[in-house]
């Protein structure tokens, strides 16, 4: 299994982003889906998460009402849809991958198998 996360940029505060997450080597349907991020000088934290087929759906504090999880089994991607943007939403981000209990979404790193490399996405005027 191999992850790709894209669509990270410099974007100004209060605007949009859509970060793509592409999922290859197994069907995607097969896995639970995440977001986390990193920002420099902290340590990684949930942001959301999808189950299977998309019937579960959790997000972490900091961006309720914000940013949306998306998954399109067919086209094998996820995504994460972020919108009113802060300086503090500034991180590397990345998607992973969950292939233990995949009917359930979860914050928990340790349930996530595979990640992507990660995406920056800095909110800066």
């Amino acid at each position: 299994v191999q992850l790709q996360a894209s669509g990270g940029g410099l974007v100004q505060p209060g605007g949009s982003l859509r970060l793509s997450c592409a999922f290859s080597g197994r069907d995607i349907s097969g896995y639970g889906m995440g977001w986390f991020r990193q920002a420099p000088g902290k340590e990684r934290e949930f942001v959301a998460a999808i189950n299977w087929n998309g019937a579960h759906i959790i997000y972490g504090d900091s961006v309720k009402g914000r940013f949306t999880i998306s998954r399109d089994n067919r086209a094998n991607m996820a995504y994460l849809q972020m919108s009113s943007l802060k300086s503090d939403d500034t991180a590397v981000y990345y998607c992973a991958a969950d292939r233990q209990r995949p009917t359930i979404a979860s914050a928990a790193q340790s349930r996530y198998d595979y990640w992507g490399q990660g995406t920056l996405v800095t909110v800066s005027s």
